[in-house]
């Protein structure tokens, strides 16, 4: 049965999802930066442990025998799109089958994330803002950008989310006990963690900020017997939260309300939100935690978790447009330990107490995530996705998962007090 039937709305046609989403553009014709972007890759690769396959049944590449091995389909199309758009033409490439993993795509992409520095010189990194697009001004997060934003993503479909998720519905880093442990006991886990770094307590009122499909707020009132009010601006997850609450007869003490952070009033306990900071965008960020401050009654606790990154490639970064603002989340921008600080510091009263590091986790949990995802591919084309989005979705998942994994990312948990 479809999760979605109880209650809650139909997805949404994929054509009208996808009517203004970016297509995969045709490979560009530019000669001289695709025999420039050859030579550099050839000359990179030679210092990885990545083994390539060119059509001829030549290979090259740093990796013996036993390295992952990347094999490519079209090498005129693949240099073309990597000479004209660098990081987001070799995603695109392989969405369009320019080249595909001949081992695990995760690997492949690793071998890459493990020797970033050996890939981008410093003198390059300091050309990035020369080299890349920039973030465009449409995908701003004022409070309509934002809820643009976010309906790219999240209201793509509610049963193409179940299809991968854990039955918590949870869309984040889980914290593991054993390497076997399932994901839903490892995404309870994580729950009650934020929970306790936020000081939550029965008969407390609880503002929960990014409602994703209800699992922590649900959670949250059933193990810790204290109100919840949850915010969110996708009216897909909303609907299917409040039929999920209701199934599980706690409409009592969970209120779904479909707003933005900053319209939010009133005072509460403690507060939560889980990895939707990283959508609030680096303007906001100010604002958001000056909004966290002033809903926060005297003593209270926030349990913060985001995506980080360190911070030499959070100022590299910041200002540049990549393929995951393409292609997956628009608007986003993920942040380093040190500018989370110094935003504190500077607009608020709050600091953080204590912290917990997930991004080891997250690879974990994204590896889970992938394996569901591809293992149910039929049912996610039976949804009217086309093979294109199911290769956009596999490189995503796999991309993100190289970068934990070889820690180019994190996950912070973080307890903010004043």
């Amino acid at each position: 049965m479809s999760i979605i039937e109880h209650e809650a709305p139909a997805a949404r046609p994929v054509a009208a999802l996808h009517r203004d989403h970016p297509g995969i553009p045709p490979a560009p014709r530019a000669s001289i930066r695709a025999a420039i972007a050859r030579r550099l890759f050839e000359h990179r690769v030679a210092r990885l442990e990545l083994r390539v396959r060119w059509p001829d049944g030549r290979v090259t590449g740093g990796g013996g025998p036993d390295a992952p091995a990347l094999r490519l389909v079209r090498p005129d199309a693949f240099f073309h799109r990597l000479g004209a758009h660098v990081k987001i033409g070799f995603g695109e490439a392989y969405q369009a089958g320019d080249w595909v993993a001949e081992s695990d795509l995760a690997d492949v992409l690793g071998a890459f994330a493990a020797r970033l520095e050996a890939l981008v010189s410093p003198a390059l990194q300091r050309l990035r803002r020369v080299i890349e697009p920039a973030l465009p001004s449409a995908e701003e997060n004022t409070v309509a950008g934002a809820r643009e934003n976010i309906q790219r993503h999240y209201d793509l479909s509610n049963d193409l989310f179940a299809l991968f998720l854990d039955e918590t519905m949870t869309y984040s880093a889980a914290l593991y006990a054993e390497p076997e442990e399932p994901l839903e006991d490892a995404q309870r886990r994580k729950m009650d963690s934020i929970l306790d770094m936020a000081g939550v307590r029965p008969g407390m009122h609880v503002l929960e900020v990014g409602t994703g499909w209800g699992g922590l707020a649900m959670h949250a009132a059933r193990t810790r017997g204290c109100r919840v009010t949850t915010l969110t601006i996708s009216a897909e997850q909303r609907a299917l939260a409040e039929a999920r609450i209701r199934d599980a007869r706690l409409e009592e003490r969970i209120e779904v309300r479909l707003e933005d952070y900053r319209d939010a009033r009133g005072t509460y306990d403690a507060i939560v939100s889980v990895e939707m900071f990283e959508a609030v965008g680096e303007r906001y960020w100010p604002t958001f935690f000056q909004v966290l401050d002033r809903l926060l009654a005297p003593g209270g606790r926030v349990g913060l978790q985001t995506i980080t990154m360190p911070h030499d490639r959070y100022v590299a970064s910041r200002r540049t447009y990549g393929w995951i603002h393409k292609y997956i989340f628009p608007g986003g921008l993920i942040p380093s330990r040190e500018a989370i600080d110094d935003v504190l510091r500077q607009a608020t009263g709050l600091h953080v107490v204590r912290s917990r590091e997930l991004g080891l986790d997250y690879a974990r949990t994204l590896r889970a995530w992938r394996g569901r995802f591809m293992a149910r591919t039929a049912e996610v084309e039976a949804l009217g996705f086309d093979a294109t989005f199911v290769r956009t979705w596999e490189f995503y998942l796999a991309y993100c998962e190289a970068g934990f994994a070889h820690r180019r990312l994190g996950d912070a948990q973080l307890s903010l007090g004043r």
